[in-house]
Parts: structure tokens; C-alpha cells; sequence
């Protein structure tokens, strides 16, 4: 009889190198070629590849065999329990960036003012061709060394018929290099073609300097993605109280496993996913919800890991453990949505791949013409023509298209409290069409507050109000704060409490000038035989608009009721007003009841309600509004909303919220305002739109001047374009593209 087959495994390695989606494809294809790999998917936002295989299958050193065969580094296989190698390869990256961007920068000063001698009167006395040779000195290890990374990426590319960003750098700062060493050291060569020998040692410098900076930006960019996934790890518990053969031990989490009996105590963490089996108690689920108020555990209720135990002890048994938790889903989400970001730079790779094969092409075509085909062919006259064609289309503007932009538009935002982490952050934003707010501590101020004393007919609201606060006065539990809170406001003094007796689940009672008091949930008055008269109908009231309702008894006679809920912002009005005029759909997300919800979403503005949405969930959420063709900003602050502040097309956290919300999302506001949410997107509108202007900007001058550096003109006008203006070209495309990122600042009003 044929077994059947097992699933599929799966290993997650880490990959050093990768640098753009061209890196990733070839990672891809690579591992795919294994023995036994059935599919690959590569994260460059992680550096982590995810090989799926069969039972049989290459191994891990096949996979190590062929990464550093296509020239990335094998930095692992991943664990559970281990931590990320990239992450030490990150910090050595930008360690190394920063060090080559220093030097190179250093020397590109020295070398212009070497190239631009006549400007500085003390150079002047140092003849012309000693100080070539000390500019050559100095430009070549600025182009082959601070520029090393160019050169390898370009071989990668070539390696497999293609080209990229790399080629073109590469191309360009060794043509402009190749061009001033001939100028210095063959200058016979220039005069035979009747050209004054000029050399361009600081172009060449300073294409692989200010690109060496658009890459160490990049770097650092990537390396905070990989914080909010370390930030969630660093939830996990690391050990659980166990009962195993009726003894109680403390175990590493890694060692439980599912059907084990984990007993909780007060103030600590729950250590995995489990179902209650005994014992009862409130939980903080803040962290996975978002929810403020504690929910109450009892025998057969779903507890989390990672949550926090509030008050009472209980027990339960493990159903899910490592990858299976909720919380470890959530981390899942993160990376992948993360991974999927599709990042601008994609757009000058697949220009490049196009773009460099034809400069080559137009390269030898002229040098070919004006060889073979003139009336008087000079070698070195063609050979000249080609290198102007080269030079020409060297991309120095090219690595400040994005860079520069997104420097002044992440300042401009900075000076508003406003964090751009990108240009990879604004890619979507010409086309957002919808913003979803998720509700408690975005839209909400995050704590319940007294909206509502009711009272039975003849009592005194401020005595309902004084008994209650003295209840709770002794109590850590939220709506007690509120209720604290809301007495202390109107100058009111807490009775003595004696005989005080917390209700696990239900509320407090105790004697208060020698009258039994009790305030809690319906649950406790009915439990206690309270006569509610009619106090039941105006509690159905305030529920039906989303408000927690608190009792109060005096005896066995209920004397007033309270309702509390979280209130909306005092921005929140004005904000979804905004969002409204801008042409933008608006939306609610939240994992409270549709009546809370909706109470909210109606006192707001807000129509398209999404209640009672877990954490995974609201990911998917996102995901299926994407899927119907809105491009989506989500707005959130907790922990439960990283997933889908990552798989939105833009991620908005708002400042107050939790730090792997901040790391999760693409724009954080520092400051606690909605407002900054519509000022965020038009920042994001106009900083993409400055993005794009510069990428053609970086092109057209090129564009243009390659065929007068091919010699189109000379038959009509006789026009050669000499090199000294192809770098002329080049320099004044990089001005274009810095002057039209400084427009921003002017452009956008907040």
C-alpha cells in the first residue's frame, strides 16, 4: 500500500547583499534550481528566504552553494528561538557605508578644488600636471574602493544578461575616471584630435560618493523595518508555569507543548494560547486588540500569550504553542506585508535594464560611424565621441532623484510631527482612495470616562456618584479609575470602607456607614436579588449607544446606574471632515461590538463600520479592500493594528501608540493629533509627485544630449558635443533635481 506523502517542509534562511528586486529575483531563481525546492519566497525587507521542499532534498549547504555562487552571502538558517545574523550584518553594512561615505566625501572636496584650481589663489603656485597626478592619486580609491559595491553589483548583472542601477553608476564613474587618466597622462592623444585635454576626477568622485549616500540612507532604512518584528518577539514570555505528574515547574516556553496545564498568577504574562479550565480573573488584552478594558476570564474562555494577567489566578491548557500562537501569526503578517512593499527604486532598475543596453548600443554605434564612415576618421576622435556618449548618460542625478526629495520631505514633516520613513512610504499616494481608522486610541482617547450618572427617582447624584468612587477606590481596574476620577472632578470626598470584598468578574461591595453597597455589572445585581425598578430600561439605553453601564446598590435597592465609554478625540470630527473633502473614503475598524462601533462611527461621520475584527483579521480587512481596488491608509497605535499598518498601502501611527505600531507603519505623527493625518497625506502627495518630477529631470538632460554626443548635429550645424559639456549636462541635471526637491518646501503649505 502507497503512503501517503507528507506536507512540504519549509526552512527560512537569512541572505546577505540583496539590494534591490532585481537581487531578489535572482536569490529566487538560484534556490529554486536546489534539489528537492518546490518554491522560494525571498523578503527583502528582512533578508530572509523562505525554501519550501520535500523530505528529499539538497540540505541547507546546497542553498549556501549556490547563494554565494550567484555572489550574496548565506548568513544562516533561522530558529524559533535564534536570533536574526542579518541584523549583525545590517550594522556592519551601515558601519561600512558610513565609513566610505566619509572618506569619499572628504576627497571629493579636496579633488574639485583640485579640478578648480584657478578658484583657490593658494593652489595656484602648484603647476597643472603635479596636481593631475595628486587628483588621480586621490579619485582612484574613491572609484574603486569607496565605490567597490557598484562594481561587484554590475559583474552580478552581467553575469546574468542584465543590468541595473550598479551598471550605470559603474559605467559612468569608470568612464569619467578612464577619460581624466588619459587626459593625464596621455594628453598627445587629445591635441592630435585638436582638443584641449580636460579631466572630470571630481565627476567620477562624486557620482560614487553622493550614491554611496542614497545607499547608506537605503541601509538604515532597512534596518528599522526588522525592529518592529524584534519588538514583538521580545513579547513572548520565556518560561511557563507547568503542572506535569501533579508538580508545578517553571520551563523554558520553547519546551511546552499543546494539552500542558499552565497555571497564571497575578501581574504576569500568559505564556502561550490556551483555554481556561479553572480559576477566574480579568485579562489585559490591550496589547493584542487594542481593547482598554480588561476582559473577564472564567472555565472554557480563549486566553493569548503574551496578554497580562490582571487580578485573579486560574489555569489553563495549552492549544497552541511557537508559530501557532496569535501572537506569532501577528509577527507572520509583519513580515510578509512588509516583504510585499514594492519600493520606487524598482522603477529606476527597470528603466536601467533598458536604458544602459542602449547607451552601449549608441556608445559603439558612433564610435563605429566616426571611424569608419567620416571623411577624415581619427581614432581618437571616435573614441572621444563614444566616451562623451558614455558620459553623458552617467546617472549622477539619478542617485539624488530620491534621496534628495525624501530628505526635504521627511525635514518638512519632522518640523510638523510627522515621520516619513521613505520614498518607498509614498509610492501608493498619488492614488490612495480610502482611510481606515482603527478606533480605540486612534479615533479614541484610549481610557473610558464617565459619560452618564442616572439616578432613581429622589437619590442625589452626587451621593451615587461619592458611594461609587468609594468602591473603587481601591480598585486598578479602568472603569474605577474613570469613576475615581470623575468624583475627584466634582470635589467629592470617599466614604470609609470597611468589610471591603472585590468580586472577581462582577465588581466590589462593602459597608459604607454601616450600609451594604455593592456596584458592578447586571450580572452582580441579579446574582444579589437587586430591585432595578427602572434603572434595567436606561441601562438597555446607554448600551444600545455603545457605553459600558456600572450599577450602584445601597441595600438591596439599586440607587443609580453609570454609563462610560472611550470618547472620540476633540480632533477626530474635524479630521474625518478633511479626509471627506479631499475625495477620500473613510472607514472604522475595531474588535469592539458593532453597537460601540457604530455609536462612534455615527457621532464621527464615519459610515463604512468594520466591527469585531481580531488582529489578523483587520490584516485581511485591509487586504480584501485592496483587493477591490482602493488603495488604503490605515491608521492605528497598538500592537493588534502592526499587521495591518504593514499591509496597507501607506501605514499612519499615530505618535502615542506603541513603538512596533511606529516601526510597523510608513509615517508615524509624533504628535497625539488627528489633524496631522490629512496633513501627512498631502505631505505624501506632494513629496511622491517631487519623486517623480526627479526621475525624469535625472533623464532627460541625458536623453537629450546623447545623440549630440553621437554627433546627430555635425552634418547640419558641425556640432560635437566635447566632453567637458556632456559633464556640464551631467552637472546641471543634478542641479535640476536638487533645486526641484528644495521646491517642495515652498510648494507645500501643511
Amino acid at each position: 500500500m502507497k503512503l501517503p506523502e507528507k506536507e512540504p517542509s519549509t526552512t527560512t534562511i537569512s541572505v546577505g547583499g540583496m539590494t534591490c528586486a532585481a537581487c531578489v529575483r535572482r536569490v529566487e531563481e538560484a534556490l529554486k534550481a536546489v534539489e528537492g525546492v518546490s518554491d522560494v519566497a525571498v523578503n527583502l525587507a528582512t533578508a530572509r528566504a523562505t525554501v519550501t521542499h520535500g523530505k528529499s532534498w539538497g540540505g541547507a549547504e546546497a542553498l549556501k552553494a549556490v547563494i554565494s555562487d550567484q555572489g550574496y552571502e548565506f548568513l544562516g538558517v533561522i530558529g524559533d528561538s535564534r536570533e536574526d545574523p542579518i541584523t549583525a550584518a545590517r550594522e556592519k553594512e551601515i558601519k561600512d557605508l558610513t565609513l566610505k561615505f566619509v572618506v569619499g566625501a572628504v576627497l571629493s572636496v579636496v579633488i574639485f578644488m583640485g579640478s578648480m584650481q584657478h578658484w583657490f589663489p593658494f593652489l595656484s603656485i602648484i603647476p597643472r600636471q603635479p596636481m593631475l597626478v595628486v587628483m588621480f592619486l586621490l579619485t582612484t580609491p574613491v572609484v574603486f574602493w569607496v565605490g567597490s559595491r557598484f562594481y561587484i553589483g554590475a559583474l552580478k548583472a552581467a553575469r546574468l544578461k542584465t543590468t541595473d542601477m550598479n551598471t550605470l553608476v559603474a559605467v559612468g564613474a569608470f568612464a569619467a575616471y578612464l577619460y581624466s587618466v588619459l587626459a593625464t597622462f596621455y594628453p598627445r592623444f587629445f591635441t592630435s584630435a585638436d582638443i584641449v585635454p580636460h579631466v572630470y576626477y571630481d565627476g567620477a568622485a562624486m557620482i560614487v560618493t553622493l550614491i554611496i549616500l542614497g545607499r547608506l540612507l537605503e541601509a538604515k532604512a532597512k534596518g528599522k523595518t526588522s525592529a518592529a518584528i524584534k519588538r514583538l518577539m521580545g513579547l513572548r514570555p520565556k518560561t511557563a508555569r507547568v503542572i506535569r505528574d501533579d508538580k508545578e515547574s517553571d520551563i523554558p516556553i520553547e519546551e511546552v507543548v499543546k494539552g500542558d496545564i499552565i497555571i497564571v498568577r497575578p501581574g504576569e504574562k500568559i505564556s502561550t494560547d490556551g483555554v481556561v479550565i479553572s480559576g477566574i480573573s480579568s485579562v489585559d488584552e490591550s496589547m493584542l486588540t487594542g481593547e482598554s478594558m480588561p476582559v473577564v476570564k472564567e472555565e472554557g474562555l480563549q486566553v493569548f500569550a503574551a496578554t497580562l494577567n490582571k487580578s485573579g489566578s486560574f489555569t489553563f491548557r495549552a492549544t497552541r504553542v511557537g508559530s501557532e500562537t496569535a501572537l506569532a501569526q501577528i509577527i507572520r503578517l509583519v513580515e510578509e506585508a512588509q516583504g510585499s512593499k514594492a519600493p520606487i527604486q524598482r522603477l529606476v532598475d527597470k528603466v536601467a535594464a533598458v536604458f544602459v543596453p542602449v547607451v552601449f548600443v549608441i556608445g559603439m554605434l558612433t564610435f563605429v560611424v566616426w571611424y569608419f564612415f567620416v571623411s577624415e576618421p581619427i581614432f581618437s576622435r571616435a573614441l572621444l565621441n563614444f566616451v562623451s556618449v558614455l558620459l553623458i548618460a552617467c546617472p549622477c542625478a539619478l542617485g539624488l532623484a530620491t534621496p534628495t526629495a525624501v530628505m526635504v520631505g521627511t525635514g518638512l514633516g519632522a518640523e510638523h510631527g510627522i515621520l516619513i520613513k521613505g520614498g518607498e512610504s509614498l509610492e501608493k499616494a498619488y492614488t490612495l482612495t480610502t482611510v481606515v481608522f482603527d478606533k480605540t486610541g486612534t479615533l479614541t482617547r484610549g481610557e473610558p470616562e464617565v459619560t452618564d450618572i442616572v439616578t432613581r427617582s429622589g437619590e442625589d447624584e452626587n451621593r451615587v456618584l461619592q458611594i461609587a468612587m468609594s468602591l473603587e477606590a481601591v480598585s486598578e481596574h479602568p472603569l474605577a479609575a474613570a469613576i475615581v476620577e470623575r468624583g475627584r472632578s466634582a470635589n467629592l470626598v470617599p466614604f470609609t470602607v470597611e468589610r471591603f470584598e472585590a468580586l472577581s468578574g462582577m465588581g466590589a461591595g462593602a459597608f459604607l456607614n454601616n450600609s451594604y453597597c455593592l456596584l458592578g455589572n447586571r450580572r452582580l445585581m441579579e446574582t444579589n436579588h437587586i430591585q432595578l425598578d427602572g434603572l434595567a430600561e436606561e441601562a438597555e439605553r446607554l448600551a444600545a449607544a455603545g457605553k459600558t453601564c456600572v450599577f450602584v446598590a445601597e441595600g438591596n435597592q439599586a440607587i443609580g446606574l453609570m454609563g462610560l465609554a472611550d470618547m472620540p478625540r476633540e480632533s477626530a470630527r474635524d479630521t474625518i471632515s478633511t479626509l471627506k473633502d479631499m475625495g477620500l473614503r473613510v472607514a472604522l475598524i475595531t474588535g469592539d461590538n458593532m453597537s460601540t462601533a457604530r455609536a462612534v462611527g455615527d457621532d464621527l461621520g464615519i459610515d463604512h463600520i468594520m466591527a469585531e475584527v481580531l488582529p489578523a483579521d483587520k490584516a485581511a480587512e485591509i487586504q480584501r479592500l485592496r483587493a477591490q481596488g482602493q488603495v488604503v491608509a490605515m491608521v492605528g497605535d497598538g500592537i493588534n493594528d502592526a499587521p495591518a499598518l504593514a499591509a496597507a498601502d501607506i501605514g499612519i501611527a499615530i505618535g502615542a501608540g506603541t513603538d512596533v505600531a511606529m516601526e510597523a507603519s510608513d509615517i508615524t505623527l509624533i504628535k497625539d493629533d488627528l489633524h496631522s493625518v490629512p496633513m501627512a497625506i498631502r505631505l505624501s502627495f506632494e513629496t511622491m509627485k517631487v519623486i517623480r518630477q526627479n526621475l525624469f529631470w535625472a533623464f532627460i538632460y541625458n536623453i537629450l544630449g546623447i545623440p549630440v554626443a553621437a554627433g546627430v548635429l555635425y552634418p547640419f550645424f558641425g556640432i560635437l558635443l566635447n566632453p567637458e559639456f556632456a559633464a556640464a549636462a551631467m552637472a546641471l541635471s543634478s542641479v535640476s533635481v536638487v533645486s526641484n526637491s528644495l521646491r517642495l518646501r515652498r510648494a507645500w503649505k501643511g
